[in-house]
């Protein structure tokens, strides 16, 4: 495994037919987005309506790359009942898929009979997988991700997600 791994986009503007993302953590570090969550929980909430307020770049990308006939998929596992941060998370999902993206949640008691990998990532055409390896309060570890191309691992990620992917609730159904 390396942990020069390279940038997410350029990873993603490789990909051919799918991205998958397994989210396994209840909460992540909020550094980079203080005040948006500071505002949540001061009772902000997006709304389709205010587009501008929260469409960034990443969402374009994700446009482009779903233009080209990529799908993307993102499944969370999270523990109930739900943390704060998942509140918040799942408060502006709507973007993500505003822009294309598929995203389910799986309550974590019902992941409990699948074999998992010891990290979240990303799994590019089943074969690139991108670990996200992060610190016990959710901050960005150094390596911060940690790629691989051995069949095995990739396989294990692939058979992981979509045994999550099968059991998760789709977004608009899953109620925090």
């Amino acid at each position: 495994m390396q942990s020069n791994a390279p940038d997410f986009r350029t990873l993603l503007r490789e990909t051919e037919k799918s991205a998958v993302h397994l989210e396994m953590r209840d909460q992540y570090s909020i550094a980079d987005e203080v005040e948006q969550f500071a505002a949540w929980k001061a009772g902000h909430r997006y709304s389709m309506e205010n587009r501008s307020e929260w469409w960034h770049p990443f969402h374009d990308f994700v446009v482009e790359t779903i233009a080209r006939g990529v799908t993307i998929r993102r499944a969370r596992i999270v523990s109930e009942p739900v943390t704060e941060y998942i509140r918040y998370e799942h408060s502006h999902t709507f973007t993500n898929i505003a822009a294309g993206e598929q995203i389910r949640w799986l309550p974590r008691i019902r992941a409990l009979d699948l074999a998992l990998p010891g990290a979240d990532f990303w799994l590019f055409d089943s074969r690139i997988v991108r670990f996200n390896l992060f610190t016990g309060d959710g901050a960005w570890a150094h390596p911060r991700h940690v790629m691989t191309e051995e069949p095995a691992t990739a396989g294990l990620c692939a058979k992981a997600f979509e045994a999550v992917w099968e059991r998760a609730v789709p977004h608009a159904d899953f109620e925090v």
